[in-house]
């Protein structure tokens, strides 16, 4: 009797790769004032105003209110570089200022400025993290002119492909023309952008009408401090640090969808 063959075993299909799932964003969009800095308490920020008003003769506390009743117009550059609109301001008040005491009330307001620009223990790192990871970063800033004249000299400038300042583009936020334009200048679409903030001028929503992905950074101490228009009634996706951005970024599946999932499941 003859043996019959040895069985050939069935060929093993080869194994098909799984595939690479491509990061849910491209391009991650910040703000600046209390997301990047720590939030400075109000009364802070009335001393960084009072410190510009001496030069310029004037009382404290009426350059705080003038300060603060023209903070959209400084924002979107309506009255000009800083010499401009303090003389402009400075007219407002009943004041005619010199060249001299404007150039000194200019630089008070610098200084006091700068001394608020503290960042966030774990921005660097977070920053950092971002760039490692491939991701596009843009800084998109409600802002008066101080920020644009020190922005180059910051530690964390480096680690921007652009930032878009309010008052050069005479665009504010939640103006829905002002982050489209942080995303052609990233050279992504709006919908390729995790946005980060703590919510003042109503930026989230504004990021989300434009389609980006809106996150509050709602930190320790968010409550020190009221920003303009912030929208305190946000029920949307939030963050309590950067470190917690990166975590969030690395997590496994992560997308728009998942995003705004994890946060409807934790409610």
């Amino acid at each position: 009797m003859t043996p019959a063959p040895p069985a050939v075993p069935a060929p093993v299909p080869a194994s098909t790769p799984a595939p690479v799932q491509a990061p849910a964003f491209t391009a991650v969009v910040i703000d600046f004032f209390g997301t990047l800095t720590t939030s400075a308490p109000d009364e802070v920020w009335f001393q960084a105003a009072a410190a510009s008003a001496a030069p310029l003769g004037l009382e404290p506390a009426l350059w705080r209110e003038t300060l603060t009743a023209s903070f959209v117009e400084r924002a979107t550059g309506a009255l000009g570089d800083l010499p401009e609109t303090f003389r402009a301001l400075a007219r407002r008040c009943g004041v005619d200022p010199s060249e001299g005491a404007l150039a000194e009330a200019c630089e008070a307001r610098v200084k006091a400025q700068n001394e608020l620009f503290v960042f966030r223990e774990d921005v660097l790192g977070a920053l950092q993290a971002l760039k490692a990871r491939g991701y596009r970063v843009g800084l998109l800033s409600d802002c008066t002119p101080e920020l644009p004249v020190a922005w180059p000299q910051l530690a964390v400038s480096g680690f921007f492909d652009t930032a878009v300042f309010s008052c050069v583009e005479g665009l504010k936020k939640p103006n829905p023309a002002f982050f489209r334009l942080v995303a052609e200048r990233l050279g992504v679409a709006p919908a390729d952008c995790l946005y980060v903030g703590d919510g003042g001028s109503r930026e989230l929503s504004g990021a989300a009408a434009v389609g980006m992905t809106p996150l509050m950074l709602r930190a320790e101490d968010w409550h020190s401090n009221s920003a303009y228009d912030r929208e305190d009634d946000w029920a949307g996706a939030e963050i309590a640090s950067f470190t917690a951005l990166i975590s969030k970024i690395d997590a496994a599946g992560l997308s728009a969808r998942s995003l705004l999932a994890q946060h409807q499941d934790r409610d």
